[in-house]
């Protein structure tokens, strides 16, 4: 299968992304093996994390890619996306849509998945060949804005970060996103050290995009 392909369909199969923000890589990627050990098998390691980079290079060496896909988050620019590309990421992922990123990600055919919020946004993002649009910030209009979008832009790929929780992820999936981008939600454990709490968390969402899909 094309790497390209493979990358996406893993993320679609799982239907989540744990997006890792951390105060050191130390702990960005303990908290990267405590999602993956949840069954989590698609990770972003945002360049808000020190040295992230190293983060995605340092994962890359220790965890197969038919164990982990890795990706790169909060990528503002095409120069930072050659960097996470070259470290080992296999996707990138952006706040906001930024026309030199697609094009770079398009030559290394690296799926890429800006932050969006308006039907404008989205469909430029669609035009420059984004492969998944990611609404963001998701807990602004939440899982109902999904089927707004979706009247529109049936063909859109949509996956939403900020304000996907346990309690509404269900809804999120069942309105038509192929996957959720989960934060603080899924990670809020290691602030305590608390990594159990983290891989209990991540089975938990699992466990309800699963029954969601049925």
């Amino acid at each position: 299968m094309i790497p390209k392909i493979k990358t996406l369909t893993r993320i679609y199969e799982a239907g989540i992304v744990a997006v890792v923000r951390a105060e050191s890589g130390d702990q960005a990627f303990k908290i990267a093996k405590a999602c993956m050990e949840g069954g989590i098998p698609a990770i972003e390691i945002t360049f808000t994390v020190p040295g992230a980079e190293e983060v995605i290079r340092d994962l890359r060496k220790s965890i197969s890619p038919e164990e982990l896909v890795i990706g790169a988050g909060t990528v503002l620019d095409s120069e930072t996306a050659r960097i996470a590309i070259l470290a080992g990421a296999e996707y990138v992922v952006s706040p906001a849509f930024d026309l030199g990123t697609a094009k770079l990600c398009n030559r290394y055919q690296i799926p890429y998945m800006p932050g969006c919020m308006t039907l404008t946004e989205m469909i430029t993002a669609m035009e420059a060949g984004a492969d998944v649009i990611k609404v963001f910030p998701g807990s602004v209009f939440g899982p109902d804005f999904i089927k707004a979008i979706k009247g529109p832009l049936p063909q859109a790929v949509l996956m939403p970060t900020g304000g996907v929780s346990l309690e509404n992820v269900g809804s999120w999936i069942k309105n038509g996103c192929i996957a959720v981008g989960v934060g603080g939600e899924l990670t809020g454990g290691a602030k305590t050290g608390d990594y159990d709490r983290v891989t209990t968390t991540a089975a938990r969402f699992i466990e309800i995009i699963k029954e969601a899909r049925k």
